[in-house]
């Protein structure tokens, strides 16, 4: 099986150069890869590619990646404010052979979350968004199961066949701690880096709003009839004592 993690790296502090203290990915990427390496565990011959879009400086948190578990790391080289379909589409260039796509259900800076939904239409996959949950031990006799959450409190058990996009909330795993030695060798570790799009996305049209034209139709009677009908004077004795 080969499985993708999809993280994305955020600098908060765009205007400036980029401080680490403010850069990184969000909770939720960190538990679609530990759902990947716990996968990997039970699985046999399975792969985990960890795959992020950003500038050279998002290295740091893919050799993170690599000391955690993962076999590969490939950096996207773009822009970052690119809108959810364009980078879904760069990303979907490097997920031919994907069997299973994790991605976290938000990012860092609290993006729209779109991107799962893109990849599956790219990649014309199933897709689960928004887990909660998920039984490892299935993905040894699939389908592989997963829970979602609903409005109200409520949970949706879904049995999903691969190929397929999933989206983890944070709270479903904690990414495990790299060892010492792990974390030394990633640093050393090359990331294969791949051009990707650039520009920022074209900025909307806005209008002031228009209500629609309707057709209504044109004067009946003469003028006393007509101001009768407006005012509802001696339309009606429902009110006569």
């Amino acid at each position: 099986m080969r499985i993708t993690v999809c993280w994305k790296w955020v600098s908060l502090d765009r205007e400036h150069d980029v401080d680490e203290r403010w850069a990184g990915v969000s909770a939720a990427d960190e538990a679609a890869l530990e759902v990947a390496l716990s996968l990997r565990d039970v699985v046999a011959d399975c792969d985990v590619q960890v795959i992020c879009l950003g500038p050279p400086e998002a290295d740091d948190v893919l050799r993170d990646a690599l000391a955690a578990g993962a076999n590969s790391a490939t950096r996207i080289d773009a822009s970052p404010e690119l809108d959810g379909r364009t980078v879904a589409g760069a990303i979907a260039d490097h997920l031919h052979g994907a069997d299973l796509v994790l991605c976290g259900d938000y990012s860092v800076d609290r993006g729209t979350g779109s991107v799962p939904a893109f990849l599956a239409a790219e990649l014309g996959a199933a897709q689960a968004l928004g887990l909660v949950g998920i039984d490892v031990a299935t993905a040894t006799t699939m389908p592989l199961r997963v829970v979602r959450r609903l409005d109200g409190g409520r949970r949706e058990v879904l049995d999903v066949s691969l190929p397929a996009v999933l989206s983890f909330e944070g709270s479903v795993a904690r990414l495990r701690r790299a060892s010492l030695a792990a974390s030394l060798a990633s640093r050393g570790t090359p990331i294969t880096a791949a051009a990707g799009p650039h520009g920022r996305p074209a900025e909307a049209e806005v209008h002031p709003y228009r209500p629609r034209a309707r057709t209504l139709p044109a004067p009946a009677g003469d003028s006393l009839a007509r101001v009768r009908a407006i005012l509802d004077v001696g339309g009606s004795d429902d009110h006569a004592e």
